[in-house]
């Protein structure tokens, strides 16, 4: 007989304070608790973590150090557990070989479908695969672009050679190859570049016929400054050096391959057709219109292949995708799209009792699209799975079988069970959630009025069709519209044209030892700290230095590596973890050793340490959300939402000159009464004088906004338009998905 829940008991994960909890299975449920709680403790770190841990365990040890490695969570006893699917937000990522029909195996089956049909004949699905050196154009190896030099970086015109008018390194007036240019007699030394004729700017850069037609012709061999550059950087199969990576980074752009034309192939894999179409064309089609082509081929030798390709699209159409195309390259799509493309893989599954544990599933959904992912989860549980979702939507919540969350506040303050149950008595429940979801909605009665205007001119890119807007200086703007809409590519757009900073939710660090006191610089301040109140030097308070446990040298840990078997770091017994010296461990502050202040939160560290630089550089942290953080908390843990609330924090304060901030989806990942600090902090920006532009979807935070811009009226090709540009409170009466939300 099965286990009809999850049970858990002693659950003590991160912050989790010994949480006793049965999860009925086969059903949808919504984990919630405001940011910090510990939900992802139980969700993800317990619940996942152990399963999958489990399935590990049955394979060999060969095979296992090839799979994912879990980490054992900290529970007294776990049952129930059926094997793991873990949809979380992280980017497909990947090089620019993978694209949404590589990772979807969608255009496996067109490229299938295409040797089988395809007029004329070329060969099997490898000549069809840019991946493949069968299929791959010559010219480019498939990436469909070529790096180019970016020439119009390589010289100030408004220098001569003396002053350093060619920019890249080791060309410049004393470095290695400035006396090729400088003292061949052929130009003038100490004139600005914008005096000389263009025919003297073309022969410094590319020599060749031009420069011999010159009164004062190079030497014999003379090599321009492009061709010297695309000599030493580009035309070489060395390793590169970090500085030589850098330089290309700076003076290369990425071209459209001249030979493919950015469709990847080579010349025989181009020119065959289905219907009239190319693959290529095929795969540049939104995945809306590809359905329809794909819906006219008849052929019955090929009828399995269309079936399994029809599915496969109508899987991105249903969870709103339709507006991708299979040749997107997926480190371009968002964490949403991505997590949605990962969806997509499991609809077909004829697995049952699986685990579907997704994190945040409706980041990047306008509020009018959420229906379709509620309707995916939905479709998950009633196949005979267990869903649990962490989730902030109170639409989600709704849905869900069952509600459990976690809290009542952040780190130290959370960790507790605080309601089980559903979603019709969440709101009286007295909870954090509960009181959130009791709160009416508000509109900003008196906007911020503009101090100037930046324009965004006749923008093109993706699919805006020729739009211009003019945002207002001095204020928060949002811009909305459903995914796909173009809101992405007008804030870029803005950024091309006004120089603008993008806030946005890559990692801040991957180096796993970057915490919150590397991050902010205090860890100079905490070891002075230690010595001033002890008497004795700084240096012993470094695990890098004089006070380092001398067995581990300051790591803690000691890693043993077992040959084919996974390597094991084992609690280091000399200093039982702490990294230091029993002698240091011994000098304490304010009770606290220096091993203890990793462990204290942020929101703690600024009470208890007794220094005013200290506090300083924490407050910033504490003022965006981020209070319950360990200072020895490995920034590589932080997630997408988080990431972007650090460098929020590093820019308030900030002495400089007004900037423009463009923010994507800020309050990802945040709890609903995390609103209103995120809301807070996007305001003190505004009060230092910077303009504030902001891709959201909450409707929280759009009807606190400035100033509106709404995009559509759908995705793709039936967006990329300008619903509405004024304030939000003028925004009435339309038939629009944003205007309509903001009126339900």
């Amino acid at each position: 007989m099965t286990n009809p829940a999850i049970a858990l008991r002693g659950a003590r994960t991160n912050n989790l304070a010994g949480v006793d909890i049965d999860i009925p299975r086969n059903q949808l449920i919504v984990f919630v608790g405001v940011s910090g709680s510990g939900k992802s403790s139980l969700v993800f770190d317990t619940i996942a973590a152990e399963a999958g841990y489990q399935l590990n365990e049955t394979f060999p040890p060969f095979a296992r150090n090839r799979l994912p490695k879990w980490a054992r969570p900290d529970v007294e006893h776990i049952a129930g557990l059926t094997p793991v699917v873990v949809i979380d937000q992280r980017r497909i990522g990947g090089n620019s070989r993978s694209t949404v029909g590589t990772v979807t195996d969608a255009f496996t089956y067109l490229r299938l479908l295409f040797s089988r049909i395809g007029e004329p004949f070329v060969g099997e699905s490898t000549h069809f695969s840019f991946n493949e050196p069968a299929g791959m154009c010559p010219s480019c190896s498939g990436l469909g672009e070529v790096v180019v030099s970016a020439v119009d970086r390589f010289l100030d015109v408004d220098k001569s050679l003396a002053e350093g008018a060619i920019l890249l390194p080791g060309f410049g007036n004393g470095g290695y190859w400035y006396a090729q240019y400088a003292d061949i007699g052929t130009f003038d030394v100490d004139t600005p570049l914008r005096e000389w004729s263009a025919a003297e700017r073309e022969a410094l850069l590319y020599g060749g016929e031009v420069a011999a037609k010159l009164g004062n012709k190079p030497p014999k061999g003379y090599e321009g400054v492009a061709e010297r550059f695309e000599r030493i950087y580009l035309h070489t199969s060395d390793n590169l050096s970090e500085r030589k990576q850098d330089t290309i980074r700076r003076f290369t752009r990425a071209a459209t391959c001249e030979e493919c034309e950015g469709d990847r192939l080579n010349k025989a894999a181009r020119m065959a057709t289905v219907l009239g179409h190319t693959i290529g064309e095929l795969t540049r089609m939104e995945i809306t219109e590809l359905l329809d082509v794909v819906g006219g081929i008849t052929d019955a030798r090929v009828a399995p292949v269309v079936a399994a390709l029809t599915a496969r699209l109508e899987a991105m159409i249903t969870i709103g995708l339709g507006y991708l195309s299979l040749a997107r390259s997926t480190p371009t799509l968002s964490g949403g799209e991505s997590q949605r493309i990962k969806t997509v893989k499991h609809l077909g599954s004829s697995l049952t009792e699986m685990t579907y544990v997704v994190d945040e599933p409706t980041v990047g959904l306008h509020p009018t699209d959420v229906d379709s992912m509620i309707t995916l989860l939905e479709r998950l549980r009633d196949s005979g799975n267990h869903v649990l979702v962490v989730e902030h939507d109170p639409a989600v919540m709704a849905h869900a079988d069952q509600i459990v969350e976690i809290g009542p506040s952040a780190g130290s303050a959370g960790g507790q069970l605080v309601f089980q149950g559903p979603f019709s008595e969440l709101a009286g429940s007295g909870t954090p959630t509960g009181n959130a979801l009791a709160r009416r909605p508000r509109t900003k009665q008196t906007p911020r009025g503009a101090n100037g205007h930046l324009t965004v001119a006749n923008a093109n890119r993706n699919n805006l069709r020729n739009v211009t807007v003019r945002l207002p200086k001095g204020v928060l703007t949002v811009l909305t519209g459903v995914a796909g809409s173009g809101k992405s590519s007008l804030a870029n757009e803005l950024v091309a044209q006004h120089d603008a900073t993008v806030i946005d939710q890559k990692p801040v660090s991957t180096n796993r030892r970057s915490t919150p006191i590397t991050y902010t610089g205090i860890a100079p301040a905490i070891r002075k700290l230690f010595a001033r109140h002890n008497n004795v030097a700084a240096s012993l308070f470094s695990a890098n230095s004089a006070g380092a446990c001398p067995d581990c040298k300051g790591l803690g840990v000691i890693h043993t590596d077992l040959a084919f078997m996974d390597g094991q770091e084992t609690v280091c017994d000399t200093c039982d973890g702490k990294r230091f010296t029993r002698e240091v461990l011994a000098y304490t502050v304010s009770g606290l050793s220096i091993a203890d202040v990793d462990d204290l939160t942020i929101d703690s560290a600024i009470e208890r340490l007794p220094d005013r630089e200290i506090a300083g550089a924490l407050r910033k942290l504490a003022e965006v959300g981020l209070g319950y953080l360990r200072l020895g908390q490995s920034l590589s843990t932080l997630s997408g939402g988080e990431c972007q609330r650090v460098k929020i924090a590093r820019e308030l304060g900030r002495k400089r000159q007004a900037t423009t901030y463009v923010l994507d989806e800020p309050t990802t990942g945040l709890h609903m009464t995390d609103i209103d600090t995120l809301l807070h902090v996007l305001d003190r920006l505004v009060e230092q004088g910077d303009t504030v532009v902001v891709i959201e979807h909450n409707l929280e935070v759009v009807r606190q906004a400035d100033w509106l811009v709404d995009l559509g009226p759908g995705p793709g090709r039936h967006g990329g338009a300008v619903l509405f540009e004024g304030r939000v409170a003028d925004y009435a009466g339309q038939r629009t998905p944003t205007c309509q939300a903001l009126e339900a």
